[in-house]
């Protein structure tokens, strides 16, 4: 297993390291279930705005509670080490809530991304607050259009016939 996977106390313990040293940490979340192009684009995109990058990774249950039955396609282990083989992330959490408020709460970001798909006033509530009390900003990143897990799987759906 790669050393960039690691649990929620060792990500407090780093992000509490790299802060005392001046890094600016930024953080992102998502279920990052069958990873294409949009996904790649999207954290590159969030590594470029500060000096390391933190994925919250969605546990199988919570994709599932997500996403609905037939998710997730590949499991929470094959998808954190597809993660942290990308060289703009740094750091891999597995979270087994719906909602990041631990992995938040525990990574303290200086920056919070999210795709353009979301708004600011869409965000979760509880992650919101948990992100207000850190004093962490919000980000939102162009949403890639044409990529979607969802799609993509239609697409292998509808090609198997």
């Amino acid at each position: 297993m790669s050393p960039k996977i690691v649990d929620l106390e060792e990500l407090s313990d780093r992000s509490e390291k790299l802060r005392s040293a001046g890094k600016k940490l930024v953080a992102t979340n998502g279920c990052f279930d069958l990873l294409h192009v949009g996904h790649v684009r999207y954290l590159q995109a969030a590594r470029a705005l500060g000096d390391l990058l933190a994925v919250g990774l969605n546990a199988d249950r919570s994709v599932r509670e997500l996403k609905g039955g037939g998710r997730p396609i590949t499991t929470e282990s094959d998808r954190a080490e597809v993660l942290a083989a990308l060289e703009c992330v740094d750091l891999v959490t597995v979270f087994p809530e719906m909602r990041a408020t631990r992995f938040l709460a525990a990574a303290r970001p200086a920056i919070y991304v999210k795709g353009g798909d979301y708004r600011s006033d869409t965000l979760n509530e509880e992650e919101r607050a948990a992100l207000k009390k850190i004093g962490a900003e919000i980000r939102l990143i162009p949403f890639e259009a044409g990529y979607s897990t969802s799609r993509l799987i239609e697409e292998i759906c509808k090609n198997r016939s």
